[in-house]
């Protein structure tokens, strides 16, 4: 079992930053899987927001092309998402997990590995 924290979530105005940080502890080794960052809002709604691969290849949500930026360091098991230019329909839990189809689950069976981080996001 893989244990994860998430950290770096907040409330901010539109328009604000904010860094997001996951941290394995144990039981994973980062840049052997793809690794995603995903928003889980208040109702139903799931998005895969961002992802990155072994070889460092990255894939975003169209509605955060260019404004965020997926990242990891491998000698530190950590994954970032550095956030731009947010926007209210940004707000929601973000979560970390080395899985690309877990939005496909009904909501009750989404296997999160850690408690997320809240980001809001006020106009």
């Amino acid at each position: 079992e893989t244990d994860v924290v998430e950290s770096g979530g907040g409330s901010v105005q539109a328009g604000g930053s904010l860094r997001l940080t996951c941290t394995a502890s144990s039981g994973f080794t980062f840049g052997e899987s793809p690794m995603a960052w995903y928003r889980q809002g208040s109702d139903d709604d799931c998005d895969l927001v961002a992802f990155i691969v072994s070889d460092g290849n990255t894939y975003y949500d169209d509605l955060v092309k260019g404004r965020f930026t997926i990242s990891q360091n491998n000698a530190k098991n950590t994954l970032y998402l550095q956030m731009n230019n947010l926007q209210p329909h940004d707000t929601g839990v973000y979560y970390c997990v080395a899985d690309l189809t877990i939005c496909s689950r009904p909501r009750t069976e989404r296997a999160w590995w850690g408690q997320g981080t809240q980001v809001t996001v006020s106009s």
